[in-house]
This record gives structure tokens, sequence and C-alpha cells, in this order.
């Protein structure tokens, strides 16, 4: 006798909503440590999204949770997580990519091409793992934590990887955002010169206002729109990994690997090449660019987005044992050092051929 769809959807809840329900409490608290962090120091230095991992590895190094939490926890891991990626597709208009002109446009495209593949190079040469050294890379060159959230699933990797790679580039990027400033008014820049710049080496669109306010409005806008433009490269980057990810070396199975979810058979077609959550993200990109989402949506989607990535970054660190991210540690602060280097020289290089330095 078949059992009735309803019946099923409660089984899948029911299964799911444990594990769910710890994530979603992990994230509560890290944002309950994010408004601390506001209060005690007038902005936080560790955003929610790192608390989340911390916490989760301090909940998995403690207790290990048994087969009743897992589905959750691996639903919000990569299921969550594919959405909140689909969801930034709003921030982004053709418009404003189209207004800084072909030449730059190219120019930013060939930096972040570039600056995956030295970063790429540099952590080889440090003896990371393949796929971590490809989420060193597509952070450093796209968009700090949200692309390393991104790439995750399209090369399945390791939740012990995703993990290091997040924690190390947050903590550079904090102190990206204190010297860059520093660094741009020693040097004469513009605000138009500092903005490309700021825009092509800070991680994170805040981070990027944050890195801009000091010199200016124009700085401001200037670095806004070309890391906008930044993200945008993330729907290519995510379909060409999706193209090499099925060639890379298995990780050694320890079990925490959750962002892969469970093993599928091979399927032929477009579908099998290119993922359903960058289809998804522009396909809101074209939406924004239309006009079919109201601008009274578009920051309550990004803030839905951004919870949606905490709740998965939570379930992150519910699989990472501590000892494993601390032995890599010395390699991925060396490795994320050096391709930041590396990008900002890509940059300075950029300034040069635009004639803006």
């Amino acid at each position: 006798m078949t059992k009735p769809a309803n019946f099923s959807l409660l089984h899948t809840a029911r299964t799911l909503l444990p594990g769910i329900g710890l994530c979603v409490a992990i994230t509560a608290a890290a944002y309950a440590l994010q408004s601390v962090e506001v209060l005690l120091f007038g902005k936080a230095w560790l955003e929610a999204l790192v608390l989340a991992i911390l916490l989760g590895t301090c909940v998995r190094s403690l207790w290990s949770p048994d087969a009743g939490w897992q589905a959750g926890i691996c639903f919000s891991a990569r299921t969550l997580l594919e959405i909140s990626v689909v969801l930034l597709g709003v921030s982004i208009s053709a418009a404003s990519v189209v207004s800084l002109g072909p030449v730059l446009l190219v120019g930013i495209a060939a930096v972040v091409a570039a600056a995956i593949l030295v970063s790429f190079g540099i952590g080889t040469l440090l003896g990371l793992p393949p796929r971590m050294a490809l989420l060193v890379a597509c952070g450093n060159a796209i968009c700090g934590n949200s692309a390393i959230a991104a790439v995750a699933p399209v090369i399945r990797a390791d939740a012990k990887d995703v993990a290091a790679s997040i924690a190390f580039t947050a903590v550079l990027g904090v102190v990206v955002v204190l010297g860059l400033p520093v660094l741009g008014i020693a040097a004469g820049m513009t605000g138009i010169s500092f903005g490309i710049f700021a825009g092509m080496t800070v991680y994170a669109v805040p981070q990027v206002l944050a890195a801009t306010l000091p010199l200016g409005t124009l700085a401001v806008q200037m670095g806004t729109v070309v890391k906008l433009v930044r993200v945008l490269m993330l729907g290519p980057v995510c379909f060409a990994l999706s193209l090499l990810a099925p060639k890379l070396p298995p990780e050694k199975p320890d079990g925490s690997d959750i962002t892969a979810g469970p093993a599928s058979p091979k399927r032929a077609g477009f579908a099998q090449f290119v993922p359903w959550f960058i289809l998804g993200f522009l396909a809101l990109m074209l939406c924004r660019t239309f006009g079919l989402v109201p601008a009274g949506w578009i920051a309550p989607i990004n803030q839905v987005a951004t919870v949606l990535t905490v709740i998965s970054m939570a379930a992150l660190g519910l699989g990472v044992n501590a000892r494993t991210v601390t032995r890599a540690g010395g390699r991925v602060t060396t490795a994320v050092v050096l391709s930041l280097a590396g990008l900002g020289v890509l940059s300075l290089l950029l300034l040069d051929v635009v004639h803006l330095r």
C-alpha cells in the first residue's frame, strides 16, 4: 500500500527538524554574540557567520550528534546554502555592471581569473588539498566567505576545509579593512582609484563600504560597483568548477563531507554541468535587471540569504573536528596572506591598464 504524500512530507520534516533546530539554535547564539560585540566595541570584529562556525565546532568537539541529528545538519549545510546563493542574485543589476565600461569590466574579469590561478598555485605549492586550495582561491579572488560557501557544494568540499578557509579568510578580511585606508591615503590615491583598488581586494560588500568611507563618497560608490562585478563572477566560476570537480581526486573519507550530500548516479545533460542554484542566481539577477524585483524587497531578501548562510555555517561547524582545522592553520594562513598579496599586485596592474593609478 502506497503511503500518502502528506505522510511522506511529515516524515521528512520530522527527520530534518532536530538537526535544523540545532543549527538554528547555534545561529541565534552567534547573532547574540555579534550583538554583544557591537555593544562592547561599537562594531562586530567577528561576524555571526564566523561565530556560527566556531560555535558549531565547539559543540562538535564536546559532543558528537548521532544519526538522528545528521539529516537536518546535512540539509542545513547543503540545501539551505544553495538557496542562499540563489537569493544573492537580487543584489546585482546588469545596469550597474555596464556603467563601468568595457575595458574595466574585462580587466576585472581578467584579474579575478588570474587571482584564482595564482592563489590555487600558491595553495598547491604549500601542500593544501586541491579542494581547499580552490576554496581559498575563490574566496580570495571573488567575495571571501560567500564565495567559499557557494563553491563548496560545487566541488563537494570537505566540511573541515570549508571551515578552515572561512575562518582564516575572515580574520584576514578584518585586517585588510583596517589597513587598506591607511595604505590608500599614504599612497595619495584618488577616490576613483582607491575605490577600484578596494573593490578588487576587500572580501565582502559591507567591508568595502567600511574600507572606502575614509576616502569619500566617490570611493564608496566606485568600490561598491567594482565589488558587485566581482560577485557576479561567482556564476561563471562555479560553472567552470562544476566541469572541473569530477576530475579532482577524492577527499580522504573522514565523515565530515557534509556539503556533498549522499552519492547519486551520474545524470547526463545540462543539469549535470550547471548547478541548479547557479541558474537560480542568474535568473534572479535578470529579474533585478528588468525591474521584476520591487526595490523594497531587495534588502529583506539579502537579509534572508545572510541568515540562511549563517545557519549553513553552523551546520558546517558541527561537522568539523577542531584538531583537523588547527593542523592546517599555518599553511592556510600563509596561503591566504600570499594570495591576497598577489590579488593586490594584480589590482594595481589593473589601475595602470585603465590609467587611473
